[in-house]
């Protein structure tokens, strides 16, 4: 059993002994080994005691399991096996799972909720569409015409939801074969079901006006039963439009995020979609907002701004009150379109570039980016600032002043 310094280019180029079978055992972590079979193939497993008997557990086969996701996964089953816990017996338990739906249950619990920020986007989709379609099948029969047929018929209703459909089947079953409980990706060479097109659209200034305008309509002609979520929801479209940040950021904003009498919010990393805190300034027409929001919201003891209704969450998607506001103003657009709306029009009254990337919390990719801690809160606060006059003006405007404009 030799014991030799595991790096990736040394992995790569390592060769077995006489077409016989070898463990190589790394040097860094104890127990952690690559085997290479008669044929060549590479797979790594990992070496415990468990009652005092030596257990071995294959981990998964190589290139498809890299090397640092192979370490990190002994190092899991080692520490479980400190524990007390029987790592191999418990994938075997998995292994013998034989359902689609329960294979995707594994796959969110072992997988997504742990290394996804998305997880419960996953778990929705899996339980409206996945399960219904495939989940009583064994995960190991479904077939190519299979998912074919199911793609093709969800994108004639959906069809960007049957591409997000498949990118998600597709990484479930790949998680599978890591796992050793299926052998085979049914997903493995179907195009995308739907072609997409990047979208550019940014509302125009009498868009926003007709919009804003709605959203408020919307509120005052709903009756007291539905007064609160139309108000919440209202606040979300409003604030994504004044502060140019991403509907799931908005939409768990909580009240510890925010400084209210300084006017700064602070989303944490972990809410982010670069996995960097991000500091945004509230003008005064989103501080407004926000108090509007406490005071529709009953539930004093809740933590979110925008609480849902319906549990002790936030609201997810306020799906009904844009389709609302698409038919009230017959206009085209999409909740990521406010972002991209106000980050044009900061650009268009001569905000640099730069400064709004910071606003969007873009990542820079510049090397120097790592060092440059200034937090860029004067620019960001400027900016912010004649926006929100601008956007105000814009919704305010009368009609003899659009003239008087023009």
């Amino acid at each position: 059993m030799p014991t030799i310094k595991f790096t990736a280019a040394k992995i790569k180029f390592l060769e077995g002994t006489h077409g016989k079978q070898v463990d190589y055992f790394d040097e860094k972590l104890a127990g952690f080994f690559v085997r290479i079979s008669q044929d060549g193939k590479k797979s790594f497993g990992v070496m415990y005691r468990k009652s005092g008997r030596l257990r071995r557990m294959k981990l998964g086969t190589y290139p498809l399991l890299s090397l640092g996701k192979a370490r990190n996964e002994a190092s899991k089953v080692l520490r479980n096996a400190e524990l007390g816990l029987d790592p191999a017996a418990e994938k075997q338990e998995i292994r013998k799972a034989e359902t689609f739906e329960q294979v995707a249950r594994e796959y969110l619990e072992r997988h997504a909720k742990i290394r996804k920020k998305s997880w419960k986007h996953d778990e929705r989709v899996i339980k409206k569409d996945l399960v219904p379609e495939f989940g009583s099948q064994k995960a190991k029969d479904i077939s190519r015409r299979d998912v074919r047929s199911f793609l093709e018929r969800k994108a004639q209703t959906a069809p960007i939801m049957a591409n997000r459909t498949r990118a998600l089947l597709k990484k479930i079953y790949n998680w599978a074969i890591m796992s050793e409980i299926v052998e085979t990706n049914p997903v493995y060479l179907l195009p995308a079901p739907a072609k997409e097109h990047r979208r550019e659209r940014v509302l125009t200034k009498d868009e926003i006006k007709n919009v804003w305008n709605a959203i408020n309509a919307d509120v005052s002609d709903s009756d007291d039963s539905h007064r609160k979520m139309k108000t919440l929801s209202a606040g979300i479209m409003k604030l994504r439009l004044l502060t140019a940040q991403r509907g799931a950021e908005v939409m768990s904003m909580e009240w510890s995020e925010l400084e209210l009498d300084t006017g700064w919010w602070t989303i944490p990393a972990e809410k982010t979609k670069n996995g960097l805190s991000h500091r945004v300034y509230l003008a005064s027409p989103a501080l407004a907002i926000i108090q509007d929001m406490k005071a529709a919201v009953d539930d004093a003891c809740s933590r979110y701004v925008f609480p849902s209704p319906k549990a002790d969450t936030h609201i997810n998607n306020p799906q009904k009150a844009l389709q609302r506001i698409q038919k009230a103003t017959n206009i085209d657009f999409v909740g990521h379109d406010f972002r991209r709306t106000a980050a044009s029009m900061m650009t268009s009254m001569g905000i640099p570039r730069f400064t709004v990337k910071k606003i969007l919390n873009h990542v820079e990719p510049e090397i120097t980016a790592v060092y440059d801690r200034y937090s860029y809160d004067a620019e960001k606060r400027e900016a912010l600032e004649s926006w929100a006059k601008r956007l105000i003006a814009f919704v305010t405007e009368t009609p003899a002043e659009q003239k008087s404009a023009a």
